[in-house]
């Protein structure tokens, strides 16, 4: 009997043990429902629906009306007709200037043989009637073929629209002249060209080579 009244009281717990433990566990489960779950975020009070707040939809615009077409149209239209004519204009002025001056580099070296032929037959003026009578008939020959050569071709040029320049007793100008001195006390007005170094040419309205001159100075 005292055995078993040893295990009885070694294995039935007391009334405050039984008490604690119903404590305890009330406490443990209270702690467990209070407590958040993770991974949920709390709700915002304070935000706003997701259609508040949101930018109007923009309406599209209204097609435009046949009036508009048309006017937009015929404006098209007249741009490019203007384009035409305007290149139309640039492609009969530069064949104008291309048959106009596209001989301009030709006659440009042709005044150079002209200036050579101008030298020998000033050469030969110079000389007096005597030198001139003594001279053999071939040199004579040879001074006539000189001259009929540069008349040759100084009618060539003009044909060509090529003007010789040689402005002795003229004004001077100096989009046509290039003066080389001044000469004071001539009895000239000033600016009057008093002599021609070298005859200019000019082609139409371009000059191909001012011509070199003096000009008297008071």
């Amino acid at each position: 009997m005292s055995d078993d009244k040893d295990i009885n009281e070694t294995d039935t717990p007391t009334e405050n043990e039984a008490e604690q433990d119903i404590q305890e566990t009330e406490q443990d489960t209270g702690a467990l429902d209070t407590s958040p779950e993770e991974g949920i975020a709390p709700a915002d009070e304070g935000a706003a629906p997701a259609e508040e707040g949101a930018a109007p939809a923009e309406e599209a615009p209204a097609p435009p009306t046949p009036e508009e077409q048309i006017a937009t149209l015929n404006d098209q239209v007249l741009r490019t007709l203007a384009e035409l004519e305007n290149t139309r204009r640039r492609a009969e002025r530069d064949r104008s200037e291309a048959l106009k001056y596209g001989a301009v580099s030709f006659a440009r070296d042709m005044v150079g043989v002209a200036d050579n032929l101008q030298r020998a037959l000033k050469a030969a003026s110079e000389m007096d009637e005597a030198s001139k009578t003594a001279l053999p008939e071939t040199v004579q020959a040879v001074l006539e073929g000189v001259a009929a050569t540069e008349r040759d071709l100084l009618a060539a040029l003009g044909r060509h629209k090529v003007k010789v320049l040689s402005p002795m007793g003229e004004k001077f100008d100096p989009n046509l002249h290039e003066a080389l001195f001044e000469a004071p006390g001539t009895g000239q007005d000033a600016g009057t060209i008093i002599d021609v170094i070298e005859t200019g040419y000019q082609m139409e309205e371009r000059l191909l080579r001012p011509a070199k001159v003096g000009i008297a100075k008071d």
